[in-house]
């Protein structure tokens, strides 16, 4: 078994990762809000946890990963967006067309990132779902004195759990000063956060002992998170940007709520994504969803596969912040067009690469695994660069319908096995063989570097692929 070293946010160290319990390695990534479609920024998470999904589950075996990712249903944003509706004339109820956009946004969702080659989590819980187990945590809150009830709202005293702020490294006292907090006159302290507010008659809501209302954004995961994973489990992710108030106010609550287990052992955040160097912003024109992209309808105009979508994203270490660019979106189309000309010589029986194995399990080193996937391909091993890459959700099995390769890029993936027939004809000592070869390569343009290491090559200005045939 290969050791995985995984990155933890709160010890800020990078150590072995040891399931609790390896028959049943347990995994936790905050989810979307679901009232619009997915922008980019949101599928940064979803493919960085996918391939560590996948990573834990060819470690422990599949059947022993169980990953969750939630859907938040209930939010004040999908709120405005049902009252948006209703202004503009539809006679549906509130509550109607709550369901109905979440629904819809959940089905999109499930579109989107699956043509992201994202595989869909063990659980996929729905808040709305699981109401009864946040009320029922915010009781046993309030029954141990770490929250309490005003004006029907429910608030948890923050300086009630004194390890709060070790996740993000930060005291109380300059959270306070250094953070916008939300200015009640039902709190006792700035910082103590909603777990349950009130709803009118029109907004979604279940009866509670506070009233009617609705749970507060933190309760939902944490409830969720125990419900299916338990009191203590293994990993917790999410986007950098969820670390406080999201994150911290979640240890707070479940550590406090269910002080014999410890939550999530380790966690792990995935740094934020630019466009173009530039924040990502309507405002700068430059704000794009993952469906926009697949459509066509952005700023560089043309359809971009999700394949292509996922290459870019895995082409940066999850812990630094990722620039989208149209470069680089071209860039790994011809890259990925080569490889899907190269998965023609394929037999199927190729073997996931040791070293791609070794590389990936070294904090998720995903843009070193893409250096081993180019290695593989320049050695023209081919059948383990298709099982490498499909380790990745790359090359998949199903996909490449939009990949056309034309005559030039097959005969460019061929070049690598004509080299490996050199370095087998020198090894064999038939010279006369290698020498022509290396004559047929060099007349089609075709630059061959020998090494003890072995043939390298170099496309010429004058590549003719054509001249190539004279080897068949």
């Amino acid at each position: 078994m290969t050791e995985i070293t995984l990155y933890n946010t709160r010890t800020r160290r990078k150590d072995p990762f040891e399931p609790i319990d390896p028959a049943n390695v347990r995994m936790y990534v905050c989810g979307p809000t679901v009232y619009d479609r997915a922008h980019l920024g949101n599928a940064r998470p979803v493919v960085t946890f996918d391939v560590l999904y996948r990573l834990l589950r060819h470690e422990y075996g599949e059947g022993a990963v169980t990953y969750v990712r939630n859907f938040t249903d209930v939010d004040d944003k999908i709120n405005a967006a049902a009252r948006a509706m209703k202004e503009a004339g539809d006679p549906r109820t509130l509550e109607e067309l709550i369901r109905e956009r979440t629904d819809q946004t959940i089905g999109w969702y499930h579109a989107d990132m699956d043509a992201l080659g994202a595989l869909r989590p063990t659980h996929e819980p729905r808040a709305t779902e699981w109401i009864g187990a946040m009320i029922a945590m915010i009781k046993g809150l309030i029954a141990k004195d770490h929250a309490y009830e005003r004006e029907g709202h429910v608030l948890f005293r923050v300086r009630s759990y004194t390890g709060y702020g070790a996740l993000s490294g930060r005291s109380v006292d300059d959270m306070i000063a250094g953070a916008r907090v939300e200015v009640a006159p039902f709190k006792e302290d700035p910082m103590d956060f909603v777990l349950w507010k009130p709803s009118d008659d029109e907004l979604p809501g279940w009866d509670s002992p506070w009233g009617r209302g609705r749970p507060g954004w933190h309760i939902e995961c944490s409830a969720m998170a125990h419900q299916l994973l338990g009191a203590s489990f293994d990993i917790h992710g999410g986007g950098i940007d969820l670390q406080f108030p999201h994150h911290e106010n979640e240890i707070a609550q479940s550590c406090c709520a269910h002080p014999e287990g410890g939550f999530a052992r380790v966690w792990m955040h995935n740094e934020m994504l630019q466009v173009e160097g530039k924040k990502m912003s309507k405002s700068l024109g430059n704000f794009f969803t993952v469906r926009d992209l697949l459509d066509g309808n952005w700023s560089g105009g043309w359809k971009v596969p999700g394949e292509v979508i996922r290459f870019v994203f895995l082409s940066t270490h999850y812990r630094k912040p990722m620039d989208w660019t149209a470069e680089k979106a071209q860039e790994a189309e011809k890259i990925l067009k080569r490889w899907w000309a190269a998965a023609r010589f394929d037999e199927g029986e190729g073997q996931v690469s040791e070293e791609f194995i070794g590389v990936l399990s070294d904090d998720l080193n995903t843009a070193g695994a893409i250096a081993q996937l180019h290695m593989l391909y320049a050695s023209g091993d081919y059948p383990a660069l298709v099982a490498s890459a499909r380790f990745l959700g790359l090359l998949p099995v199903e996909g490449g319908d939009w990949v056309l390769p034309n005559p030039e890029t097959l005969a460019i993936v061929g070049i690598p096995l004509l080299l490996r027939e050199i370095d087998a004809a020198r090894a064999e000592r038939d010279f006369a063989r290698a020498d022509e070869i290396r004559a047929v390569l060099q007349s089609a343009g075709v630059i061959v570097k020998t090494s003890k290491e072995g043939s390298s090559f170099e496309i010429g200005a004058d590549f003719d692929p054509t001249k190539l045939e004279a080897l068949k």
